[in-house]
């Protein structure tokens, strides 16, 4: 009999995922997550959802015509509305057709990877970083180079990135505010990287593209601020996702940008690039409801002043129980390391008494686990005993 096959790129892919994806089914066949267990994990919203994202939903979903519900690829005030923004944040002019709207972080990084990658090049992204960046890379026929941050405080290591650089080497990952570390990479990090890569592409004689990923940007705390790559280097795109603003990560808006200093000759041809992209990637647009209420999700997002008071409260308490870890300058993570080194079994030990994280292992993080803000201010006051209690038994 013929032997059925699957896509071997998708085998790698899964790969890629195994950890997370084991470990969630694990989370879900078990019967310790109820009701009132403290949820820490995935950075699923834990209180209500924003009202005026509902409202913005419930109006823009009522249709005015017989076309409301149609093909389109994009919703040219949902393009404006992100170019005007941009323009009037970072003091540079971004043309709403270098805007793409797109299904969430996840289909603006696609879009870009598709957009610009060959067969088998290479794309360098952040250890540690967020768990999906291998699977992207692998699904867009790309080749995944991970490369350490630096073990003192999470900062690039430009001498690493340098060093991984290849005659195939054709995008570099840049995530700021960084998943899971919180560290806001610093403008002099960003200008060595942009003067690195330009001498790279100059010398390989093509264009070594920096993607940086910003669904963090506008939660950053303490008189912080969100510094872009793309103000450095001109050849970057810029991915962004609504599901962390606005704490609906299920809805899935976001969108892709080109640095508004890029040349225009190759704006132009990035533009049909990313477009088409999104064609053969299964019309990964995002949809038009949520295209056409995105002028009214751009004006909201969750409580920053909020999540700022709940992670220094947890900080603060993780602290004095005996837990190291440092402070997140933004994102709504803590990475608090392990009080023993498998931090499998500490995290299990954790979700005994109904406090559920995420295992360092799972998230390129060994040794560490991730703590996600987002739980409720309940859930935290819930789960400040059982982390006390949980270090005091390993110490004994």
């Amino acid at each position: 009999m013929p032997i059925a096959a699957v896509s071997s790129r998708m085998l790698a892919v899964t790969e890629e995922m195994r950890a997370v994806m084991d470990f969630a089914q694990r989370v879900l066949e078990g019967d310790g997550l109820g009701p009132d267990a403290c949820d820490f994990m995935f950075g699923n919203p834990q209180e209500p959802p924003l009202r005026g994202l509902v409202d913005a939903l419930v109006r823009h979903a009522e249709p005015h015509d017989v076309h409301w519900f149609g093909y389109q690829k994009y919703d040219a005030l949902a393009r404006e509305t992100v170019a005007r923004k941009l323009s009037e944040t970072r003091g540079r002019s971004y043309e709403p057709a270098d805007i793409a709207i797109t299904a969430g972080g996840f289909g603006a990084i696609a879009a870009a990877l598709l957009a610009v990658l060959e067969v088998g090049d290479e794309v360098i992204y952040p250890r540690p970083g967020w768990f999906a960046y291998g699977a992207q890379i692998r699904g867009a026929a790309g080749t995944p180079v991970a490369v350490d941050l630096s073990p003192v405080n999470f900062d690039l290591d430009i001498e690493k990135i340098a060093a991984s650089i290849t005659p195939r080497t054709r995008v570099v990952v840049v995530n700021t505010p960084h998943n899971p570390t919180g560290r806001i990479f610093p403008r002099a990090q960003l200008d060595a990287l942009a003067d690195m890569l330009a001498a790279a592409s100059e010398r390989h004689g093509k264009v070594i593209y920096l993607l940086a990923d910003e669904p963090y940007a506008r939660l950053v705390f303490g008189g912080n601020a969100h510094i872009s790559p793309a103000d450095s280097y001109p050849h970057t795109l810029i991915a962004y996702s609504y599901g962390k603003t606005l704490l609906a990560p299920g809805e899935r808006l976001g969108w892709l940008a080109l640095g508004a200093d890029m040349p225009e000759a190759d704006r132009m041809r990035l533009r049909e690039a990313v477009d088409i992209a999104q064609v053969s990637h299964g019309w990964a647009f995002a949809g038009r409801t949520l295209q056409r209420a995105l002028p009214d999700l751009e004006k909201l997002c969750i409580d920053v002043t909020a999540l700022e008071r709940r992670r220094d409260r947890m900080v603060e308490s993780l602290r004095e129980a005996g837990y190291d870890l440092p402070v997140p300058e933004g994102t709504f993570y803590l990475i608090p390391r392990s009080p023993i080194p498998d931090d499998m079994a500490f995290a299990a030990r954790l979700a005994a008494d109904g406090v559920w994280v995420l295992p360092g292992s799972v998230a390129q993080l060994p040794g560490r686990l991730r703590i996600s803000l987002t739980a409720n201010d309940v859930m935290v006051e819930r789960s400040l005993p059982v982390f006390a209690q949980a270090i005091r038994e390993v110490a004994a």
